[in-house]
């Protein structure tokens, strides 16, 4: 039985529950799109190699040079990182550089060979690296020992990011629009002239956001485990928490976002606005400590980098609660700060 005085707000949530369940369209994207995202992404990103360069090697014309290093790159000793090499021209070298064909061609020299590339593009960086270990190479060279163990790979650091990216997603486009559809509504008019209290009414937003999130945290979790093979090696009541914590941060968030705007063009503008730094430097596609440490204290105090990290240091590194504490903390101070404001200047009228 619930207490009388939360049945208002069991009315609210239960409200809430039942506008979502009437709009089809509103339970793909909230439960349908997440999960196609991670499955695309993930398939994208699981146990592939960058593709082997096209390299180019300078013609010599009175010397074999170019034909015994293009031999050596073709080699069939190497076939797992086997490059597609073509000899051509100098003139032809440049010329295809230039135009983006090759990332790199080589000059072969009496003793050597020369690189000739462009340090600012990543692919040239990368395909000189790859072309150099491969001419140092000989047959009873060095030994490579691959990372294939579950938690070390890629795909292990990329599906909590697209989880948490999900949480943010939910939480501020989730509850902001929610707000703004009902002012354009007028329906705010209706509900303040009720004996209702207005935190019922946020938390009821809160609420409802929550438990939808159950069904789509399960099935991305589920989509983690099963298909690709993803371990959860901490406490699942410690994910659970970092979850919660971390939804209830952007649902936060996204009260105070648009607790005044009264259009969808302003609301969606505001919400991207405060999403595109966290897509960003947040560690969702790379980590965040790849950013200069000027930075750091920025990156650092944002919500989405400490719930990202929260779920790998669970699920991938069997943090306890008691070591990932101090996010969650960060966290709730987005979850109570925001409301708290929200409820101060939140427009009724």
């Amino acid at each position: 039985m619930i207490p009388q005085r939360w049945q208002p707000l069991a009315q609210l949530v239960l409200a809430r529950m039942r506008e979502f369940v009437r709009e089809p369209e509103v339970i793909f994207w909230v439960y349908g799109f997440p999960l196609i995202l991670a499955v695309g992404l993930g398939y994208a990103f699981t146990n592939t190699r960058p593709p082997a360069p096209d390299i180019d090697v300078q013609a010599t014309p009175g010397s074999s040079r170019a034909d015994d290093v293009a031999k050596h790159l073709s080699d069939d000793r190497w076939k797992d990182e086997k490059l597609k090499v073509e000899i051509h021209s100098a003139a032809e070298c440049k010329d295809r550089l230039k135009k983006g064909k090759t990332p790199l061609y080589i000059v072969p020299l009496e003793t050597g060979v020369e690189y000739v590339f462009d340090p600012t593009r990543a692919e040239s960086v990368q395909a000189h690296y790859w072309v150099e270990a491969i001419l140092s190479r000989t047959a009873d060279g060095p030994r490579e020992s691959l990372i294939e163990e579950k938690g070390n790979r890629y795909i292990d650091f990329l599906i909590p990011g697209l989880v948490g990216i999900n949480i943010m997603g939910g939480g501020l486009f989730g509850v902001g629009f929610v707000l703004v559809d009902m002012r354009v509504r007028k329906l705010f008019k209706r509900l303040i002239a009720t004996p209702m209290r207005h935190s019922d009414f946020l938390l009821a937003l809160l609420v409802s956001r929550l438990i939808f999130l159950i069904p789509e945290m399960a099935s991305l979790l589920c989509v983690g485990a099963f298909w690709f093979k993803i371990p959860i090696r901490g406490s699942f009541f410690t994910l659970v928490i970092v979850i919660v914590v971390g939804a209830s941060a952007f649902s936060g968030l996204g009260l105070l976002v648009d607790s005044r705007t009264d259009k969808m063009e302003t609301a969606s503008g505001l919400i991207n606005m405060v999403m595109l730094p966290m897509y960003i430097v947040s560690g969702v596609f790379l980590s965040s400590k790849r950013f200069p440490d000027e930075v750091q204290w920025f990156i650092q105090a944002l919500p989405l980098t400490q719930l990202n990290d929260a779920l790998r240091e669970v699920k991938l590194e069997g943090a306890s609660l008691a070591t990932v504490g101090w996010r969650i903390a960060i966290q709730a101070e987005y979850a109570i700060v925001p409301f708290a404001l929200a409820l101060k200047f939140f427009k009724w009228r």
